[in-house]
């Protein structure tokens, strides 16, 4: 047998597994609140619901492939990867507000890091057993929306976690100056 041909399973697993993406996933016995339970009841906070053809008006081709159907932007090309300037990070899909720019941090996995959400019930953590992996997937709270995974691979951080976010999926607001 050639030995690139016995590689190549090995190569796959790598290329799928982006950047040594291991982490446990969140309990499966202790349920995530509904959006409804945890974010307050604002106007603004309300839940999100739209239909598909809704999604795909709203949403640029790119977007909708992420953020409603599970995908992943190619690394180092989105472009908050290597972005930091002050301000906040929402959902490009509903607004709700997401991270912040003092929780990011180059991670050098080739996506924006961040090592926190803005609070925990702005997003949704779910069990993610795709591509022959055991990874923690990380959704808006408000809209559903795919946002990327969570991974307890970030010592130097003070939560030790590194939220790998795909950029397509957030929009930035400066911060006042």
């Amino acid at each position: 047998m050639n030995h690139r041909t016995s590689l190549w399973p090995c190569s796959l697993f790598l290329a799928l597994a982006a950047c040594g993406e291991t982490a446990p996933p969140p309990p499966e016995s202790q349920p995530t609140p509904s959006p409804a339970e945890a974010m307050p009841a604002e106007p603004n906070d309300a839940k999100v619901a739209r239909t598909d053809a809704d999604w795909k008006q709203k949403l640029s081709p790119e977007q909708y492939r992420v953020l409603r159907q599970k995908g992943t932007e190619r690394p180092f090309t989105g472009e908050y990867d290597e972005f930091f300037e002050p301000g906040e990070y929402s959902c490009a899909g509903c607004g709700a507000v997401l991270f912040t720019s003092d929780t990011k941090f180059n991670s050098g996995c080739g996506w924006p890091a961040f090592y926190a959400a803005k609070a925990e019930d702005r997003v949704k953590l779910l069990v993610d057993r795709t591509h022959g992996m055991i990874r923690t997937e990380v959704l808006c709270a408000r809209c559903d929306g795919h946002l990327g995974h969570v991974f307890d691979d970030a010592p130097r951080t003070p939560t030790g976690q590194r939220y790998c976010i795909n950029s397509v999926s957030l929009k930035f607001t400066p911060a006042k100056k």
